[in-house]
């Protein structure tokens, strides 16, 4: 008797919850449609995100954890309490999460993603558990069941791979979840009194025509309502994989081409001493346009502590050539990625970086030939100088020295270079070190097309944004071995380490450069803070900007809805250099961003062409400094 009296309370309480049990679930699943449709619809904050996503996690939890499951049968009681048990606590997991995140959204992306995803995960396994252990629990529900348990696992795990919050696919994979959940709790009153109006039916017919139960149709089959729950979850389960497996895609990479023995560094005593010496050569075919010959290049070059090292490049030329000697461009390329199988050369499109388009006309239709380098740490062995000016100057001007030395091409020692984003500053560079590293050589026009010319500039202006983030990644894993004494591996902001070290190995380039973007995405902070900006790494940026004197004409051109390369600090470096007497050709192009700037439809292309064409002339050149724009927006 005293057991019975002290669970009479507990008792009253259950009893309480089972009366208001629908009404209740009805609410819930309104509350969970509701916000699951403002993740995914609304303009929120971070912490709006993280609110939202935990009173949805608090919903689901209390709705979860309800007694009196109506879909239980007579069978085993055992598994029914056991499945309730399972069940309730990972409610209760759901609910607690719920409750840090909505009380303390200022905790973090990295942290509130661990948070949630590490609930979804317990959630979905120990609601797994309860449907494959619940044999009192109709077929349809168990179904229903294991599909979403298996659905919250993997929305869960996307969480791990997506930390911060703002990211438009966890607020997609998580608003949905709620959605679809809270469609199964408003749906479950419905098909609970269709299945008992159904079986009154059949009851009274079978009591009415005294049809005996064997020969029955069972009201279970009978009634198609009660699969709608299993074809919505089993919808669940696909999207839920699908979006686990695209993430994996897209944050995978692909498999690039490893280096194979052509860009291995022969013995020391087959290494020339003087740097611009061509090592070997092999032809390459793979992206090479109709009308054209292209081939491989090693050849030896110089460190940044003018220590020799060995580089890899490609040339091009026409098919169709005389022995004269023909008209030369000499290419530094943008941003690759900073490790070996990240050399254009070994990419399936080698000349297709910057103004590919205007190359290929300039090798088919106007009969130039151009060299490539790949620069030093790509293809080659060792650490890429990423983005240090005075390094990418002596691998462009050592691979054109080497082009001459390739056997049946005759290549001018006259050359107009040019370069976009990372090669647009490699350009300028390459102009101003030409008469001083390579006087052999004699430049007639350099051309920059959206040129990080102000690396400090953009290191502070795009020290958030995504593709910033992966620009940052790629100086710190670089940097840290050109310039040891930096020690930038320490100085790096706490928590972003991890980040940087997975770009490192992806290629900034077709679908390995979407992955490379999508993880900058997932730093949480910069990855420099001020303080390092402050100090001599700050000022080792600033000493990589190419102020000149130039030899020849400069072009610089710039599209002004360029997200990475900054057009106001574009301007602002043009007007310094024009400032200091250094006269540039300044041209802006409205609307174009910093790839189709560059693109074939670009009205760069044809201007770079004539522009190029008009060097080789020794045409007068068109510097507007007197005509510059006030701002970007003039």
């Amino acid at each position: 008797m005293a057991r019975t009296t002290q669970s009479a309370p507990l008792a009253r309480i259950v009893h309480t919850l089972g009366t208001v049990r629908t009404p209740l679930r009805i609410a819930l699943g309104l509350i969970a449609v509701a916000l699951g449709a403002v993740l995914v619809l609304a303009p929120i904050t971070v912490h709006g995100i993280a609110v939202i996503a935990g009173c949805g996690l608090v919903a689901i939890g209390i709705a979860a954890v309800l007694p009196g499951d109506a879909s239980a049968g007579d069978a085993s009681a055992r598994d029914a309490r056991t499945s309730t048990l399972t069940r309730r606590l990972g409610a209760i997991v759901l609910i607690v999460v719920g409750l840090v995140m909505a009380a303390w959204p200022v905790a973090g992306a990295p942290w509130l993603a661990f948070l949630a995803g590490s609930a979804l995960v317990v959630h979905g396994a120990l609601a797994l558990v309860a449907a494959v252990v619940d044999r009192t629990a109709t077929l349809d529900h168990r179904v229903s069941g294991i599909c979403l348990a298996l659905a919250t696992v993997f929305v869960g795990g996307i969480t791990f791979s997506w930390p911060v919050l703002t990211l438009l696919l966890f607020r997609y994979g998580v608003g949905a979840w709620l959605v679809l959940l809270g469609l199964q709790l408003l749906l479950d009153p419905v098909i609970t009194a269709v299945r008992a109006r159904r079986e009154v039916r059949t009851a009274a017919t079978a009591a009415a025509t005294a049809t005996s139960p064997a020969t029955r149709r069972p009201a279970a089959l009978a009634t198609p309502w009660r699969w709608a729950r299993t074809i919505a979850s089993g919808i669940a389960l696909v999207a839920s994989v699908a979006l686990a497996l695209g993430s994996g895609f897209v944050l995978g990479g692909v498999p690039m081409p490893a280096p194979d023995a052509f860009y291995a560094a022969p013995a020391a005593a087959q290494v020339p001493d003087a740097p611009g010496q061509l090592i070997r050569s092999e032809p390459l075919t793979t992206g090479v346009a109709a009308g054209a010959e292209a081939w491989k290049i090693l050849y030896t070059t110089t460190h940044p502590d003018g220590s020799p090292a060995i580089s890899s490049g490609t040339v091009i030329a026409p098919a169709d050539r005389t022995g004269e000697a023909l008209p030369l461009l000499s290419i530094a390329h943008g941003t690759s990625g900073v490790v070996a199988a990240c050399a254009p050369s070994l990419s399936a499109t080698p000349f297709s970086d910057g103004a590919g388009a205007a190359l290929t006309e300039m090798v088919t239709q106007h009969g130039w030939a151009a060299v490539t380098s790949d620069y030093i740490g790509l293809g080659t062995a060792g650490t890429h100088p990423y983005l240090v000016g005075e390094a990418e100057a002596r691998n462009v001007l050592d691979a054109s020295r080497a082009a001459q030395q390739l056997s049946g091409l005759a290549l001018s020692t006259d050359t107009v270079v040019w370069g976009h984003s990372q090669g647009g500053q490699g350009a300028l560079w390459t102009g101003q070190e030409a008469a001083s590293y390579a006087p052999e050589l004699t430049v007639k026009g350099i051309a920059a097309f959206a040129p990080a010319a102000n690396l400090y500039g953009l290191a502070d202006a795009d020290k958030n944004d995504p593709a910033g983030k992966t620009v940052s990644a790629y100086i710190a894993t670089t940097w840290n071995d050109v310039f040891p004494e930096l020690d930038l591996e320490r100085h790096l902001t706490p928590g972003s380490a991890g980040g940087v070290e997975k770009i490192r190995e992806l290629c900034f380039s077709g679908h390995d450069g979407l992955a490379a973007i999508l993880l900058g995405t997932q730093v949480p902070n910069q990855i420099f803070p001020d303080s390092a900006l402050a100090g001599p790494f700050g000022d080792l940026l600033k000493q990589q900007t190419p102020d000149g004197p130039f030899p020849a004409p400069v072009l610089v051109a710039q599209g002004l809805a360029d997200p990475l390369v900054k057009p106001q600090l574009q301007l602002d470096y043009v007007e310094g250099r024009c400032a200091a007497g250094v006269a540039l050709d300044y041209r802006t192009y409205p609307g174009l961003n910093h790839g189709t700037l560059v693109a074939e439809d670009s009205p760069l292309t044809p201007q770079l062409v004539q522009w190029t064409l008009d060097r080789w002339d020794d045409k007068p050149a068109t510097p507007n400094c007197d005509d510059l724009p006030n701002s970007v927006a003039d």
